[in-house]
């Protein structure tokens, strides 16, 4: 299928970098597979172990996701549940393929994005986060803000959280998270995402459930929708927009000036 301009779009090979596991797809064929990541995980030993699972498979771009800040397209911090090396790492090189690279929250924000103001926050290993402003994706790092009893966001919402307090605790926390973050950032639409959503019995009033999945979908959505690509701030990365159903109204926090 050839674009507007007559060319065909590339065929796009998409990276979601997890702290437990790397997962890959790409944007023109049902193949999907992951490597396990954890704390040992340097880029180069991801490559490594990707190498021989892509061949027979033929890209021109990769899109990569990555667990951390990302700065006008370039890792600018190492990530807090992965190896060392990821900041200067040359992709391009490691794959011989023009490469584009956001943060994973960002890029799956992307792919969940519907209308407006988007909150995503997506509850895996950490917490990522990142909101979609019509149409202009924002990376955020609010996991690691100060919360509460001098512990961060993450550490009421993350992996490890849910294992020390127990699924039902954790949801409670969840909640809580969820509706400060709702009061603080007025979205019109907040998707719940990442690996650990699933295991919420009752999502938070005004919230939707995302999908691992569309983190491929920002992928694609990188390469094939954005005329001119940046991780700048206010810079724009357009999306093709949808009507989506109706989607209630986040609820205003009572607890707005909790500390």
């Amino acid at each position: 299928m050839k674009s507007t301009t007559g060319r065909s779009p590339p065929r796009i090979l998409i990276l979601d970098i997890g702290g437990s596991h790397v997962k890959a797809s790409f944007s023109d064929h049902p193949s999907r597979l992951r490597i396990v990541s954890g704390p040992t995980m340097t880029p180069g030993r991801m490559v490594r172990l990707l190498k021989p699972h892509l061949q027979g498979h033929v890209y021109d771009v990769v899109a990569i996701g990555y667990p951390g800040l990302v700065s006008q397209g370039q890792i600018v911090r190492e990530p807090h549940n992965l190896g060392t090396g990821w900041v200067g790492f040359d992709f391009e090189r490691a794959f011989a393929r023009p490469t584009r690279v956001l943060n994973d929250a960002a890029m799956q924000a992307l792919g969940s994005y519907r209308r407006g103001h988007s909150l995503f926050l997506g509850l895996g290993t950490g917490l990522g986060s990142a909101m979609v402003l019509d149409g202009r994706v924002q990376p955020m790092e609010l996991a690691h803000l100060p919360y509460k009893k001098g512990r961060t966001f993450e550490d009421y919402v993350g992996e490890a959280a849910l294992e020390r307090y127990g699924r039902k605790r954790w949801e409670k926390e969840v909640h809580d998270v969820v509706e400060i973050l709702v009061a603080a950032l007025e979205p019109d639409d907040v998707v719940l995402g990442g690996g650990n959503v699933r295991r919420i019995k009752q999502l938070p009033p005004g919230t939707r459930a995302g999908n691992n999945r569309n983190a491929f979908v920002g992928g694609i959505r990188v390469w094939r929708d954005a005329a001119e690509w940046s991780e700048l701030i206010g810079k724009s990365v357009p999306v093709k927009r949808t009507s989506p159903p109706p989607v209630r109204a986040a609820r205003k926090s009572k607890r707005s000036g909790r500390r």
